[in-house]
Protein backbone atom coordinates (compact mmCIF):
# COMPACT_ATOMS: atom_id res chain seq x y z
CA UNK A 1 0.00 0.00 0.00
CA UNK A 2 1.46 3.37 -0.96
CA UNK A 3 2.23 5.79 1.85
CA UNK A 4 -0.05 8.81 2.04
CA UNK A 5 2.72 11.39 1.97
CA UNK A 6 2.17 15.07 1.18
CA UNK A 7 2.22 14.49 -2.60
CA UNK A 8 -0.21 11.56 -2.50
CA UNK A 9 -2.49 13.59 -0.21
CA UNK A 10 -2.47 16.41 -2.79
CA UNK A 11 -3.25 13.96 -5.60
CA UNK A 12 -6.17 12.48 -3.68
CA UNK A 13 -7.54 15.90 -2.73
CA UNK A 14 -7.28 17.14 -6.31
CA UNK A 15 -9.05 14.05 -7.66
CA UNK A 16 -11.87 14.44 -5.14
CA UNK A 17 -12.36 17.99 -6.42
CA UNK A 18 -12.12 17.01 -10.09
CA UNK A 19 -12.05 13.32 -11.04
CA UNK A 20 -11.61 14.27 -14.70
CA UNK A 21 -8.42 16.28 -14.20
CA UNK A 22 -5.80 15.35 -16.75
CA UNK A 23 -2.44 13.97 -15.70
CA UNK A 24 -0.82 17.00 -17.34
CA UNK A 25 -2.90 19.44 -15.27
CA UNK A 26 -2.43 17.39 -12.10
CA UNK A 27 1.33 17.20 -12.50
CA UNK A 28 1.46 20.94 -13.24
CA UNK A 29 -0.61 21.66 -10.13
CA UNK A 30 1.77 19.56 -8.03
CA UNK A 31 4.90 21.00 -9.62
CA UNK A 32 6.19 17.65 -10.83
CA UNK A 33 6.75 15.99 -14.17
CA UNK A 34 3.99 13.88 -15.72
CA UNK A 35 5.60 10.43 -15.49
CA UNK A 36 6.16 10.37 -11.70
CA UNK A 37 2.70 11.85 -11.18
CA UNK A 38 1.14 9.15 -13.39
CA UNK A 39 3.08 6.42 -11.52
CA UNK A 40 1.82 7.68 -8.15
CA UNK A 41 -1.71 7.81 -9.46
CA UNK A 42 -1.47 4.25 -10.81
CA UNK A 43 -0.11 2.98 -7.45
CA UNK A 44 -3.03 4.64 -5.64
CA UNK A 45 -5.46 2.94 -8.05
CA UNK A 46 -3.76 -0.47 -7.89
CA UNK A 47 -3.65 -0.42 -4.09
CA UNK A 48 -7.41 0.18 -3.93
CA UNK A 49 -7.14 3.58 -2.25
CA UNK A 50 -8.75 4.96 -5.41
CA UNK A 51 -11.63 2.57 -6.06
CA UNK A 52 -12.97 4.20 -9.21
CA UNK A 53 -14.32 7.36 -10.77
CA UNK A 54 -17.89 8.51 -11.17
CA UNK A 55 -20.00 11.56 -11.94
CA UNK A 56 -21.86 13.20 -9.07
CA UNK A 57 -25.50 13.57 -10.09
CA UNK A 58 -28.19 15.92 -8.81
CA UNK A 59 -30.90 13.61 -7.50
CA UNK A 60 -33.59 16.31 -7.53
CA UNK A 61 -32.98 17.10 -11.18
CA UNK A 62 -33.41 13.38 -11.84
CA UNK A 63 -36.81 13.45 -10.12
CA UNK A 64 -35.72 11.89 -6.82
CA UNK A 65 -37.17 14.44 -4.40
CA UNK A 66 -37.38 12.25 -1.29
CA UNK A 67 -34.42 11.07 0.75
CA UNK A 68 -35.11 8.85 3.75
CA UNK A 69 -32.89 7.57 6.52
CA UNK A 70 -34.29 4.16 7.36
CA UNK A 71 -33.54 2.17 10.49
CA UNK A 72 -34.27 -1.54 10.31
CA UNK A 73 -34.41 -4.08 13.09
CA UNK A 74 -34.18 -7.76 12.20
CA UNK A 75 -35.06 -10.93 14.06
CA UNK A 76 -32.99 -13.23 11.86
CA UNK A 77 -29.21 -13.00 11.82
CA UNK A 78 -28.22 -16.38 10.44
CA UNK A 79 -25.98 -16.69 7.39
CA UNK A 80 -28.78 -17.47 4.91
CA UNK A 81 -30.98 -14.53 6.00
CA UNK A 82 -28.01 -12.17 5.98
CA UNK A 83 -26.95 -13.30 2.50
CA UNK A 84 -30.48 -12.82 1.14
CA UNK A 85 -30.72 -9.40 2.82
CA UNK A 86 -27.38 -8.41 1.24
CA UNK A 87 -28.47 -9.67 -2.19
CA UNK A 88 -31.68 -7.63 -2.12
CA UNK A 89 -29.92 -4.49 -0.87
CA UNK A 90 -27.24 -4.80 -3.57
CA UNK A 91 -29.87 -5.23 -6.29
CA UNK A 92 -32.01 -2.26 -5.19
CA UNK A 93 -30.87 1.02 -6.76
CA UNK A 94 -33.10 3.16 -4.50
CA UNK A 95 -30.94 2.08 -1.54
CA UNK A 96 -27.89 4.32 -1.79
CA UNK A 97 -26.14 3.08 1.34
CA UNK A 98 -26.64 0.38 3.91
CA UNK A 99 -24.73 0.11 7.16
CA UNK A 100 -24.87 -2.62 9.77
CA UNK A 101 -24.93 -0.59 12.99
CA UNK A 102 -24.70 -0.84 16.75
CA UNK A 103 -27.57 0.21 18.97
CA UNK A 104 -31.24 -0.70 18.99
CA UNK A 105 -31.46 -1.11 15.22
CA UNK A 106 -29.45 -3.44 13.02
CA UNK A 107 -29.21 -1.45 9.79
CA UNK A 108 -29.24 2.16 8.64
CA UNK A 109 -30.14 2.78 5.02
CA UNK A 110 -30.25 5.89 2.90
CA UNK A 111 -33.06 5.56 0.36
CA UNK A 112 -34.23 7.86 -2.43
CA UNK A 113 -37.63 8.00 -4.10
CA UNK A 114 -39.50 10.24 -6.51
CA UNK A 115 -42.09 11.40 -3.97
CA UNK A 116 -43.88 10.22 -0.82
CA UNK A 117 -46.19 7.90 -2.75
CA UNK A 118 -43.17 6.29 -4.42
CA UNK A 119 -41.43 5.96 -1.04
CA UNK A 120 -44.54 4.41 0.52
CA UNK A 121 -44.70 1.84 -2.30
CA UNK A 122 -40.97 1.14 -1.83
CA UNK A 123 -41.51 0.43 1.87
CA UNK A 124 -44.38 -1.96 1.06
CA UNK A 125 -42.78 -3.78 -1.87
CA UNK A 126 -39.14 -3.87 -0.79
CA UNK A 127 -38.37 -3.03 2.83
CA UNK A 128 -41.20 -5.03 4.39
CA UNK A 129 -40.15 -8.05 2.35
CA UNK A 130 -36.55 -8.08 3.52
CA UNK A 131 -35.84 -11.28 5.47
CA UNK A 132 -36.39 -11.02 9.20
CA UNK A 133 -37.30 -7.32 9.33
CA UNK A 134 -39.36 -6.64 12.45
CA UNK A 135 -39.19 -2.86 12.62
CA UNK A 136 -38.88 -0.06 10.07
CA UNK A 137 -38.38 3.53 11.17
CA UNK A 138 -38.03 6.28 8.57
CA UNK A 139 -36.75 9.82 8.97
CA UNK A 140 -37.35 11.97 5.91
CA UNK A 141 -34.86 14.66 5.00
CA UNK A 142 -36.51 18.07 5.04
CA UNK A 143 -33.44 19.94 3.82
CA UNK A 144 -30.10 18.59 2.69
CA UNK A 145 -27.61 20.88 4.40
CA UNK A 146 -24.46 19.13 3.24
CA UNK A 147 -23.91 16.26 0.86
CA UNK A 148 -20.38 15.13 0.14
CA UNK A 149 -18.47 11.99 -0.56
CA UNK A 150 -15.12 13.76 -0.16
CA UNK A 151 -12.94 12.25 2.55
CA UNK A 152 -10.59 14.38 4.65
CA UNK A 153 -7.08 13.79 3.32
CA UNK A 154 -4.02 14.86 5.22
CA UNK A 155 -0.42 13.75 5.04
CA UNK A 156 1.17 12.26 8.16
CA UNK A 157 2.37 14.74 10.79
CA UNK A 158 6.08 15.53 10.61
CA UNK A 159 8.21 13.44 12.95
Amino acid sequence: MPEIDAVNAQILSALQDDGRITNAKLSEMLGMSETPCWRRLKRLEESGIIEGYQANLNRRKLGLGVMAFVQLRCSEHDQAATAEFQRIVDATPNILTCHNTTGADDFLLIVVARDLDDYSAFVDTTLRRLPGVTSIRSNLSLKEMKASSKLPISPPAPA
